[in-house]
């Protein structure tokens, strides 16, 4: 059984509560993510939240906030998050517990990486468990855009 720690992103972009919403939407577009951790600055890499493309949109654009707003306008900072040694169909059962597609993996308090349906779903092992999360995650989502 693979554990999140084989499977998760290492390579993690992240913005700082120093860094504004442009500046966020600019890290997403050049390296085509969603999703960015928001780190303390001080600390370097203890996670204190996160922006996603779709905060950037309803919190920040729809709100008429202009690009040099903070990013702790648009950030969300109640985070579901896992350990590295957590094993993939719990990282799947998580994430479709929540309606969540990514996951920030910590470890002592730090970032060390994001694990996202896709990487589980690569994984072989949690195909199935996968598949069942992202399709939970699908139909939640379809049915909030109907009410």
């Amino acid at each position: 059984m693979k554990q999140v720690r084989e499977l998760m992103s290492e390579d993690c972009k992240t913005v700082t509560l120093q860094d504004n919403i442009y500046e966020a939407a600019v890290i997403m577009a050049e390296n085509d993510i969603g999703f960015v951790p928001v780190v303390d600055q001080g600390n370097g890499s203890s996670l204190i939240g996160a922006v996603t493309d779709r905060d950037l949109v309803v919190r920040g654009y729809a709100q008429k906030r202009p690009g040099s707003s903070a990013i702790s306008e648009v950030m969300s900072d109640h985070l579901i998050s896992t350990s590295p040694d957590t094993d993939a169909e719990e990282a799947a059962a998580i994430m479709a517990q929540h309606q969540i597609r990514r996951l920030p993996v910590v470890e002592n308090g730090h970032l060390v990486g994001v694990i996202a349906l896709g990487d589980l779903a690569l994984g072989n092992t949690t195909e199935q468990n996968a598949g069942q999360a992202l399709s939970e995650i699908s139909e939640h989502h379809d049915q909030q855009h109907l009410h």
